[in-house]
C-alpha cells in the first residue's frame, strides 16, 4: 500500500504543477499580440493540459480510490476529515475542467478574459485547497 500512496503523492504533485502553471500561461496569453507568440502558446498549453494535467489528474483519482477502497476496507468509514478532501478534491476536478474549457477558449481565439482575471484563477483557487487538503491528511482533526 506504501506503493499506491507514494505514487498518489507524485501524481498529486504532477497534477497540481498543471494546475498553477496552466492559468499563468493562460496570462501571457491573454497579454500576446504576436501570431507566432499565440501559436506557441497553444500548443505549450495543450501538451501541458493533454500531456501532463490530464493523465496526472486521472492517475491520482485511480490511486486515490484505491487507498479509499483500502483504507475503507479496513478501518470503515465515517470519518468527517476524508469527507472534506474528497469534497475539496471534486473542486479541483471541477477546476481542472473548467481550465480545459478556457483552453478550448484561447484554441478556437474565442477567449472572453484579460490577463488580471487570470491572475487572480492563478493565485486563488488552487492554493488554499492545497493548504487545506494537507492539513486534513496530515492532522485529520474531525
Amino acid at each position: 500500500m506504501f506503493w499506491i500512496k507514494t505514487l498518489h503523492i507524485v501524481f498529486v504533485v504532477a497534477w497540481y504543477a498543471g494546475l498553477f502553471y496552466l492559468p499563468r500561461l493562460f496570462v501571457y496569453h491573454a497579454s500576446a499580440t504576436d501570431p507566432n507568440i499565440i501559436a506557441t502558446f497553444k500548443v505549450m498549453e495543450r501538451k501541458l493540459y493533454y500531456g501532463i494535467m490530464m493523465p496526472s489528474m486521472l492517475i491520482t483519482v485511480g490511486f486515490g480510490l484505491w487507498l479509499w477502497i483500502g483504507w475503507w476496507t479496513s478501518v470503515g468509514i465515517g470519518m468527517g476529515w476524508l469527507h472534506v478532501k474528497l469534497a475539496l478534491v471534486a473542486a479541483l476536478v471541477v477546476l481542472h475542467i473548467y481550465l480545459g474549457k478556457l483552453l478550448r477558449d484561447f484554441r478556437d481565439d474565442k477567449n472572453r478574459h484579460g490577463h488580471v482575471f487570470y491572475r487572480w484563477l492563478n493565485e486563488i483557487p488552487a492554493l488554499p485547497i492545497l493548504v487545506a487538503v494537507v492539513y486534513l491528511v496530515v492532522a485529520k482533526p474531525f
